[in-house]
Parts: C-alpha cells; structure tokens; sequence
C-alpha cells in the first residue's frame, strides 16, 4: 500500500532538515506553494505541516509563516499534548464526539481567566474523547478568536482542538494547575461515572502572541486515568 500524499510532503522536509539544508530558525515554503509542488490539494500540505508542527519539528509565528523549530525543548511537568497522541501510543484506538461548538461571550470569571473584558466574544467547544469506544476525557475549552478566527468552522473529529491551536499558534507559555473534583450530574454520564467517583481536573491556560489564546478544563475518571510527567 502507498503511502498517503501528506507523508511524501513530511518526508520531503524532514529530508532537507536532516540533511543540513534547512536549519533551525530557516522559513519552510508556504503550504500553497508545497502544494502546487506536490501537485495535491493544499489541505493535505497543510495536514503535513500540522503535524510536524505538533511533533515540534516545525513551529509557526503568526502572520510570519512556518519556520525550522529549535531541536531541544525545555521539559515541563506537564507537556502540551493531544489525548489522541496519548491513546495511539497505547497502541489504542481514538475518536472523538463533539458535544458543542459555538461562539459566545464571556462573564466576568471567564472574562479575567482569559484577559478580556467582560462581554467579549470567544469561541466555546466540548469535546469527549475515547479510548477504545470508552470516554476518557471530557475537553471543556474557550478560545481567543484573535489567535484562531476559524476556530469554529473545524471538525474536531478529525484533528482535536490542541492539535489545531498547536497548528494556528505558536504556544510563548503554559500553566496548569490539577486538582481532584467531584463532577456534576453531565461530566459523570458523559465518562460514565459513578456519582460518588472523584474526576482528575487538569486546568491549562495557553499564551500566543502575548495575549490569552485558550482556557480549558480536561476532565477525567480518577479511576480509569493517571497524570506522568517528565523532568
């Protein structure tokens, strides 16, 4: 079996980064012009970039373009990583059901979390991910439509909300904060939990381009999931 036009187009460039030709800090060609080199459609160039984008090979400054990353990164507790990174590597089946996409506005809590004023427009999304048919996350997230505008038209069934932002902005800081909880009425059926069965909280506030771009809360079983992290 061939394989697909995207993993031509990453080979290409990982080729000319291994090879010395593109160094760290070089602008890769734009997704247009790979593309029209490629001679496919530029959604399987960008498909490409995207995922070289959140395998850190690449990194993109917004407005600027796509550029050669740096080869080392600085370790954290908690890296930012896509569930359906954390499943495949369990050699896990993953799919996703969205629960909500919408645009709306912010109260003063969620206003201050993202450094708006109150009353801002921002996006809204609620994403269930699953590990081989069961629910294992429930993805409670608000976006910054300055840093992703499109936000709202993706179909995250197909990539997850963090593999686009990753792709759309380049991440300048990250914190998080994780706590235990008890989950209301909606977060226990959606992953199937008893009612007295604490939820791992993980809270993750993400920074492009100096401003806010996403707050979201990933919910999970504290019986069916565990947090690692590496030093």
């Amino acid at each position: 079996m061939s394989a697909p036009a995207y993993q031509g187009i990453k080979d290409f460039i990982l080729e000319r980064i291994h090879a010395g030709e593109w160094k760290e800090g070089d602008r890769i060609p734009p997704e247009k012009e790979l593309a029209r080199e490629f001679q496919v459609a530029r959604m399987t160039a960008g498909r490409a970039m995207c995922e070289l984008i959140s395998e850190r090979v690449l990194m993109r400054v917004r407005r600027t373009g796509t550029f050669v990353a740096r080869p080392k990164y600085e370790s954290t507790l908690v890296e930012i990583r896509s569930i359906s990174d954390e499943v495949a590597e369990r050699e896990h089946q993953y799919r996703a059901r969205m629960l909500n996409l919408v645009a709306t506005v912010t109260d003063e809590a969620l206003a201050e979390a993202l450094q708006l004023p109150a009353g801002s427009p921002v996006f809204h999304s609620r994403t269930l991910h699953f590990e081989n048919d069961g629910p294992v996350q429930l993805e409670d997230r608000w976006v910054n439509p300055s840093i992703a505008p499109e936000y709202a038209l993706q179909d995250f069934t197909r990539t997850t909300p963090n593999q686009y932002l990753l792709c759309v902005s380049q991440p300048q800081r990250v914190e998080h904060r994780i706590r235990a909880a008890l989950a209301d009425m909606e977060i226990r059926r959606h992953l199937t939990m008893d009612e007295l069965e604490p939820c791992l909280v993980l809270h993750r506030r993400t920074w492009s381009d100096g401003v806010v771009a996403s707050v979201a809360n990933l919910w999970h079983s504290g019986a069916r999931y565990r947090l690692t992290g590496d030093f």
